[in-house]
C-alpha cells in the first residue's frame, strides 16, 4: 500500500507562483566528529533544493576553521510556499585549508527536511546521517525567521489652525493630499482627505494606511503634503505645503504633537512679512501591527487538517476498473492523488502528524444504516489516522466494508469540523485553525443545509476546501467559492469572510499534484491572517508553547 501512497508523492515539484514571504535560515552544528586526532574539522554547510527530483545548489556558509560545534555567520534567505513541498537538504563538509571547492572535502553528512517543517516547529534540529544513511553523534540545528516586510499599518490624524482665506463670502473648504516621492523623482498619492466645510481649522478624520503604500518601508523617504481650498468647479485653490518623512511623524507616537509651518512659495517670495499660510498638526500617529501567516505558524498555530470522502453510489462500484473508488496495485486513483497532494502541505504544520478522516453517503456495518460523517476507520470515539499514509490505508482497508450509497450530503460533515473549530474559538488565542478537504464526485444535494452550515463556519478558525472527483457537472458548486460574489445563507445572511476553495481535479488530471495543491491552498495563509487579524488576535510567542511542544527529532 506504501507504494501508491510514495508514487503520488514523489512527484511532488517546485512550480513557479507569486512568493508568500521570504525566511532567513540560520545554521549551527553540533558533535562534529575529527577526521583525525590531529586536526579539527574547517566545516561548511552546502544549502540545496529539490526541483523535479535532482537537487540544486542554492548557497553555502562559510568555512570557519577547526570547529567540532560551529555556528555559521552566513545567513541563507529562500522563498516560501504554503502551497509547495519545498523539499531541502543541508550538507556538511570538511573543506580543506588548501581548497574551497567540494571535491576537495571530505562529506560529514547530511540532513533533509521541507521548509514547512522547520517553518512550523520554527528551529529544527536532526542528526547527521552519514554515506549508506548511518546516524553518528554530530547533529544540525536550523532556526528560521521570516524576513519582516512593510505589511505594518499606521494611523495617522491631522487638523491645521489659522489657514489662509481663500473664499470671499467664506472661509475656505480645506483638505490635505500626502504624496510618496519616488526614487525616480515622481510623487504618488497616498491619502486624500475629507474637505471640512468653511472652516479655517480643520480637523480631519483619522486614517489608517500601509506602511509600504505611505513610505516603502523607508522611514526616511521624502513625503510632501500639500492643503488646497477645495471649489465645486474642481479648480482647487492651493493654501500651503510642506516636507517631511514618516521618522519625523513618528515622534507624535509618545502623545506629542508634530506641526509644520504650511508654506505657499509663491507668498515666500512676494510678501516681505510672509511667515505661513498656516499650521498644520499630526495629532496621532500609532503603529498598527498586522501579524503574517508565518507570525502565527512560528508562534504555534497549528493546522488541523481533516478529510472527508464521498462514498455515493454515482462514484461505482469499487470491485470495477471504471469506479472512481477502484483500487490499482500501483496507479493511485483520483481520490487518493487530491488526499496526498493536500495532504502533504498541511502535515508538515501538524506537530502529532494525526489526521481526522470520515467519509458520506454510504451504508456503514454493522446495521448499514447511511452515514454522512462515519469514521473511515470505524473509530467513532478516535478518527485519527496516523499520518496521511495512515489515511490512504483507511480509505483502502474501509471501501470493502461499506455499501456505497447516497445521497450527497456534506453539511454534517462541515458543521462536526466547525464544532471543534468553535471550541479553539473561545480561547482566543491562535493555536489551532482547521482546514477540512471535502474530496465529492458530484453536486452536494443538501445545497441550503451547505450554505447555512459555511455562513457559519466563516466565523471560525476554519477553512473549507472541495475537490470535484470525475467528470461530473460542478456548475453548481462554484457559487460555494465566494470569489464570484458573496455566498449567502437561505435567510440571507452573507458570509463574514470567504472561506472556500472548490476546484475540479479534472482541470489537474495531466499536472501533478502538487499544481493541483498550490491550487487550492494557495488561498489558506490569507484566510488565517484575515481570521486572526479580524479578532484582534496575536500570534502567542515563541515560549508561551515550546515547553508544552514536542519537536520532532
Amino acid at each position: 500500500m506504501s507504494n501508491i501512497y510514495e508514487s503520488a508523492a514523489t512527484t511532488l515539484g517546485l512550480f513557479n507562483s507569486p512568493c508568500l514571504t521570504k525566511v532567513e535560515l540560520r545554521v549551527a552544528c553540533k558533535g562534529i566528529s575529527d577526521r583525525d586526532a590531529l586536526s579539527k574539522p574547517d566545516p561548511c554547510v552546502v544549502l540545496k533544493m529539490q526541483s523535479h527530483g535532482q537537487w540544486f545548489e542554492v548557497d553555502r556558509t562559510e568555512v570557519i576553521r577547526s570547529s567540532i560545534s560551529p555556528v555559521f555567520s552566513k545567513v541563507f534567505t529562500v522563498d516560501y510556499y504554503f502551497e509547495e513541498v519545498q523539499r531541502l537538504r543541508f550538507e556538511l563538509h570538511d573543506i580543506s585549508s588548501n581548497h574551497n571547492g567540494l571535491k576537495e572535502a571530505d562529506f560529514l553528512g547530511s540532513m533533509e527536511c521541507t521548509l514547512g517543517q522547520i517553518v512550523s516547529q520554527r528551529k529544527l534540529s536532526k542528526a547527521l546521517l552519514k554515506q549508506g544513511n548511518t546516524t553518528g553523534k554530530s547533529s544540525i540545528t536550523v532556526t528560521a525567521e521570516e524576513l519582516s516586510g512593510n505589511d505594518d499599518y499606521v494611523e495617522l490624524a491631522f487638523s491645521a489652525k489659522k489657514l489662509d482665506d481663500k473664499d470671499f463670502f467664506s472661509k475656505s473648504d480645506p483638505f490635505l493630499e500626502i504624496f510618496r516621492v519616488n526614487d525616480d523623482g515622481t510623487a504618488s498619492l497616498v491619502h486624500r482627505t475629507e474637505t471640512i466645510m468653511n472652516n479655517l481649522s480643520p480637523v480631519w478624520k483619522s486614517f489608517k494606511v500601509s506602511l509600504n503604500t505611505l513610505c516603502s518601508g523607508d522611514h526616511e523617504r521624502e513625503l510632501k503634503c500639500t492643503v488646497w481650498d477645495w471649489d465645486s468647479n474642481g479648480k482647487h485653490d492651493f493654501i500651503g505645503e510642506f516636507q517631511t518623512t514618516f521618522k519625523e511623524m513618528k515622534a507624535a507616537m509618545d502623545g506629542k504633537q508634530i506641526q509644520w509651518e504650511c508654506i505657499n512659495p509663491k507668498y515666500q517670495v512676494k510678501k516681505k512679512n510672509y511667515r505661513n499660510s498656516g499650521m498644520v498638526i499630526l495629532t496621532l500617529c500609532k503603529i498598527i501591527k498586522m501579524h503574517s501567516f508565518l507570525d502565527y505558524i512560528m508562534g504555534g498555530c497549528q493546522i488541523q487538517f481533516t478529510v472527508a470522502i464521498d462514498f455515493t453510489a454515482s462514484n461505482g462500484d469499487p470491485r470495477n476498473s471504471c469506479s472512481l473508488h477502484y483500487i490499482h496495485p500501483y496507479q493511485p486513483n483520483e481520490y487518493l492523488k487530491a488526499l496526498i497532494a493536500v495532504g502533504e502541505i498541511c502535515q508538515d504544520y501538524d506537530s502529532d502528524k494525526m489526521f481526522p478522516a470520515f467519509g458520506f453517503g454510504a451504508q456503514i456495518p454493522p446495521d448499514f444504516k447511511v452515514s454522512h460523517d462515519f469514521a473511515v476507520n470505524f473509530d467513532e470515539d478516535n478518527p485519527e489516522c496516523a499520518g496521511i499514509q495512515g489515511v490512504v490505508e483507511a480509505y483502502q482497508n474501509c471501501l470493502p466494508k461499506i455499501q456505497l450509497y447516497g445521497p450527497t450530503n456534506i453539511a454534517p460533515i462541515i458543521q462536526k469540523v466547525a464544532n471543534s473549530a468553535s471550541e479553539e474559538m473561545h480561547t482566543k488565542e491562535a493555536m489551532e485553525y482547521f482546514i477540512l478537504l471535502i474530496l465529492t464526485d458530484g453536486v452536494i444535494t443538501d445545497m441550503a443545509d451547505t450554505r447555512e452550515a459555511i455562513v457559519h463556519a466563516s466565523h471560525l478558525p476554519m477553512s473549507v476546501i472541495i475537490v470535484g472527483i470525475g467528470s461530473a457537472d460542478f456548475s453548481d458548486m462554484q457559487m460555494l467559492d465566494g470569489d464570484d460574489g458573496i455566498l449567502r445563507s437561505p435567510k440571507g445572511e452573507p458570509v463574514l469572510r470567504d472561506i472556500v476553495q472548490f476546484v475540479p481535479f479534472r482541470n489537474f488530471k495531466h499536472a501533478s499534484p502538487a499544481a493541483l495543491a498550490k491550487s487550492v491552498l494557495a488561498e489558506v495563509p490569507n484566510q488565517v491572517v484575515d481570521y486572526y487579524n479580524g479578532k484582534g488576535i496575536k500570534p502567542k510567542c515563541m515560549t508561551d508553547f515550546e515547553s508544552s511542544r514536542a519537536f520532532s527529532p
